[in-house]
């Protein structure tokens, strides 16, 4: 019965978030088998999913559900290539950058679109050395327009902190404030669960192995198992969940 009420409801949320293009009733099982695939880190289920939902967007290039489910995939696999296969993982964040673009042209002002368009265009950057600048500065854009039209989207925010933890030093001012972001996303999508229909159905387990992460590089090791195991909660099957709770349990 959750799992149904899931499905349905993820399928209503990205509809209205993506703009008035029909919605496959496919959308929420679509969205369900990529965040499975991603947290079980099976990068094959990953590519098939691509190609299937390729295959549709050929057959219907105006269904900006499906070109964002095809973008998200595809977001997915570079972040399972990027630590063993460079190519595939770069090529993977340019295919999302360029499938969202077509979500964009059709509603510039897709606030889903935005933020993950955001963070292809931040992933690109690392395998682009000589466009890394531009890159970084168009992920930027895109996260700011992001916030400037949804100020508490738990996506924006998380990735937002992320981006803040990624690049400020230990124990700066700005360290603080971007872990001060991270705890903002986590309270936004305890208020807006994965079965609520005002927000998409991923982001919740990320938000909450990484608070569980930087609560551990602080000493928190109490606090960290506790999100950790939120995160776990959420997301049962989720491999780098579960290696972070056994790295912490043994120590």
């Amino acid at each position: 019965m959750y799992f149904a009420r899931y499905l349905a409801l993820s399928a209503l949320t990205l509809s209205v978030l993506l703009g008035p293009a029909a919605w496959p009733q496919q959308g929420g099982d679509l969205q369900a088998q990529i965040l499975y695939a991603y947290q079980t880190e099976d990068v094959n289920s990953l590519v098939n999913l691509i190609q299937d939902l390729s295959v549709q967007v050929k057959a219907d290039a105006g269904d900006a559900s499906l070109r964002y489910h095809l973008a998200h995939a595809q977001y997915r696999r570079g972040l399972l290539e990027g630590a063993k296969h460079a190519r595939p993982a770069e090529s993977a964040f340019a295919d999302c950058v360029d499938e969202l673009k077509g979500v964009l042209s059709q509603d510039v002002k897709s606030v889903e679109a935005l933020i993950l368009q955001s963070a292809c265009y931040a992933d690109l950057a690392d395998y682009r050395t000589l466009e890394s600048v531009l890159l970084r500065s168009r992920s930027d854009d895109r996260l700011k327009a992001a916030l400037a039209l949804q100020p508490r989207n738990p996506r924006a925010v998380f990735l937002s902190s992320m981006q803040g933890l990624r690049q400020a030093k230990p124990g700066s001012a700005e360290r603080q404030h971007a872990f001060a972001q991270l705890q903002l996303a986590v309270q936004l999508f305890d208020s807006s669960s994965a079965t609520s229909i005002d927000t998409p159905g991923w982001g919740h387990a990320e938000a909450y192995l990484a608070l569980g992460q930087e609560l551990q590089a602080r000493g928190d090791l109490l606090g960290a198992r506790n999100w950790i195991e939120k995160s776990l909660i959420v997301a049962p099957d989720y491999k780098a969940a579960q290696r972070q709770l056994a790295l912490l349990v043994r120590r």
